[in-house]
C-alpha cells in the first residue's frame, strides 16, 4: 500500500511540476502585420513627353514631393502599395489578388482633374476597373491643388464610373478606408 501511495505521490508531483511549467520557452507568435501598408508610390509618366516622370512616396500620410502638372497634358498614372519588413518596403499583390474586396477613388480639389482607369488596369470580377492604373488629364490647378486618394476595403458597393463614364473618380458604398492619402499638384 505505501508503494502505490508512493508512486500516486511522485505521479502527483510530476504533473504539478509540468503544468506549472513556464511557457516563456514556447515559439512567439508573429505579431508582424504582413499586410499593413506602409509607402504608396505614385508615378506619373507624361503620356506625350515620356521623359516626364514625376514619383511621389507617401510614407504615414506625408508626401516626398508634390506633383508639377501641366495643363493640356495627360499623365498615365499607376499606384503601388508596399508593405514595410524591418528597413526596406517590398510591393505588395495582395490588393491585385483580392481584387474584389478593394476599390480605389480619387478626389481632385483647387484642380480640375479628369480620371479615366487605363484599358491595362486591374478588373474586379464585377466587370469595375480597380484603380491602380489611370489617366489624369489636367484641365487646369490652382496653387492650392490637391488630389486625395483612397483604397476602401470591402465595399459593399462600387461605381467606376463616378461622376461619369468620362471622369472615373469611383465611389463606393460601406466597406472601411486602408489609405487615404492626399498629394500637391500644381
Amino acid at each position: 500500500m505505501k508503494k502505490i501511495f508512493n508512486i500516486t505521490l511522485v505521479l502527483f508531483a510530476a504533473l504539478f511540476i509540468f503544468s506549472c511549467r513556464n511557457d516563456d520557452d514556447a515559439v512567439p507568435e508573429d505579431v508582424h502585420e504582413h499586410d499593413e501598408i506602409g509607402r504608396i508610390v505614385l508615378k506619373l509618366t507624361n503620356k506625350t513627353d515620356a521623359a516626364d516622370v514625376q514619383t511621389v512616396n507617401v510614407i504615414s500620410g506625408v508626401a516626398d514631393a508634390h506633383l508639377h502638372l501641366h495643363a493640356g497634358d495627360t499623365y498615365f498614372a499607376e499606384l503601388d502599395f508596399q508593405i514595410k519588413h524591418d528597413d526596406h518596403y517590398d510591393s505588395t499583390d495582395e490588393i491585385m489578388e483580392e481584387k474584389d474586396q478593394h476599390f480605389i477613388t480619387f478626389a481632385p480639389a483647387n484642380a480640375d482633374i479628369v480620371v479615366l482607369r487605363a484599358a491595362n488596369d486591374i478588373v474586379r470580377t464585377d466587370g469595375q476597373k480597380l484603380g491602380l492604373k489611370s489617366e489624369w488629364t489636367i484641365n487646369s490647378t490652382q496653387t492650392t491643388g490637391k488630389m486625395n486618394v483612397k483604397l476602401i476595403h470591402t465595399p459593399t458597393s462600387v461605381n467606376q464610373n463616378y461622376p461619369s463614364a468620362t471622369n472615373q473618380l469611383g465611389q463606393t458604398q460601406g466597406g472601411e478606408t486602408d489609405v487615404d492619402i492626399t498629394v500637391d499638384v500644381h
